[in-house]
């Protein structure tokens, strides 16, 4: 089955989306490893209005939603600030179009936008099994860990 996916940067209009989005996909995948109250405790900060609001116009960034029937399906946030690396801070599609290409869709195009930059690079939580499946398709290693939040992540890379 084929879906029609628009690709494109978001707008200040989508970031009420954007934020039920990330909260929507956080509780999905995060509520069973660290609790539905740790899980609104960090969207409630990370993906604030005021964040999203501030990270929508940073210079070397993108910030782009899959839009789907005129729904918000899948977000990506990216930045290029220390090229020449791309840093995926966030690619999320909704728990019910996860499997569907929209992901890997989101990859493609932020990857395209910075060709400069050789190495792409992300953290994943190292119990979030979807996600970790997704990244080691699209070709990413882990090259170590870090601690965000006192969760365990694995830092991974691929190149362009």
């Amino acid at each position: 089955m084929t879906i029609d996916i628009i690709i494109r940067p978001a707008e200040p209009a989508d970031l009420a989306a954007v934020r039920a989005l990330l909260v929507e996909t956080w509780h999905d995948t995060y509520d069973r490893l660290i609790g539905a109250d740790k899980v609104r405790e960090i969207t409630d900060s990370w993906h604030s209005m005021e964040n999203l609001t501030q990270q929508l116009s940073l210079p070397e960034t993108a910030f782009l939603v899959a839009e789907a029937d005129s729904e918000i399906v899948g977000h990506v946030y990216a930045n290029a600030q220390k090229p020449p690396v791309l840093t995926i801070a966030r690619l999320y599609v909704l728990p019910a179009r996860q499997r569907q290409g929209i992901g890997k869709r989101l990859l493609d195009e932020v990857v395209q936008r910075y060709r400069g930059c050789t190495t792409v690079r992300l953290v994943v939580e190292e119990e979030n099994a979807k996600g970790l499946a997704f990244y080691r398709r699209e070709g990413f290693e882990s090259v170590g860990e870090a601690v965000v939040e006192g969760i365990r992540h694995f830092r991974m890379e691929r190149p362009r």
